[in-house]
């Protein structure tokens, strides 16, 4: 079972379809490390003793000797698993390259793999991010794109926003003459925990420029995404 997300779309006054244009995101969401200096953090110690108190929480014995160690490991692992904190998107994408020949044809990377967390569960969500974009004059190394899709990440998300942040990021410090985002993922939240459906994927779309507003371009990006070879 998939799902997709598409953009909503109304009716002028005289009944033709009208396409609802996306709200800004605040550029503190997408340009700069997420982690506000001025806020208090627990220490290590603390963050140590609140895994302690979910093992108990479950009906552990945080005292047995497999579990001795649990609490720092976790608090280790969370530090890797959502270092996406204390890393800023636009420096990844500052550095470009002008020596294009005059291309003038969008650049797409697909199937960048990534694992995410839900921000209602702090349960992974995983699957795969396509980018496109149209540069104009200068182009991104390749891996910066994958580094950006690790950054936001690397944070706890909902996939329709981290859908928007990468979009956003890209038409930010790029200007492109356009972006197109598609993600694709399974959430455990929903196939190892509630409804538990597993094998389901829910995408997510986001366009901007000459792909918001040429659909032969959407067209073009979503049937590269899905040629042979993936």
């Amino acid at each position: 079972m998939d799902a997709i997300i598409k953009p909503l779309r109304g009716k002028t006054p005289d009944g033709k379809p009208q396409e609802f244009r996306p709200t800004e995101l605040d550029p503190a969401e997408f340009l700069a490390a997420a982690v506000d200096p001025a806020q208090p953090r627990p220490s290590r110690s603390e963050a140590e003793q609140a895994v302690q108190t979910l093992l108990a929480y479950i009906g552990e014995n945080p005292q047995r000797e497999g579990l001795l160690d649990t609490p720092r490991r976790v608090v280790e692992a969370y530090d890797e698993l959502f270092q996406g904190y204390y890393q800023c998107p636009a420096e990844v994408l500052n550095r470009t390259f002008g020596e294009t020949a005059g291309y003038d044809d969008f650049v797409l990377i697909r199937d960048m793999g990534f694992v995410s967390h839900c921000e209602h569960h702090m349960m992974p969500f995983y699957g795969k991010a396509h980018i496109a974009y149209t540069p104009v004059e200068r182009v991104v190394g390749l891996s910066k794109l994958a580094r950006l899709v690790d950054i936001f990440g690397h944070r706890l998300q909902t996939q329709e926003h981290l859908t928007a942040q990468l979009a956003a990021a890209v038409d930010e410090v790029l200007k492109p003459r356009g972006v197109a985002v598609m993600v694709e993922a399974e959430h455990t939240c929903m196939s190892a925990r509630g409804i538990r459906k597993e094998g389901s994927r829910t995408f997510t779309t986001r366009f901007t420029g000459n792909f918001r507003d040429n659909p032969a371009e959407q067209a073009r990006f979503m049937a590269m995404i899905n040629m042979p070879g993936r």
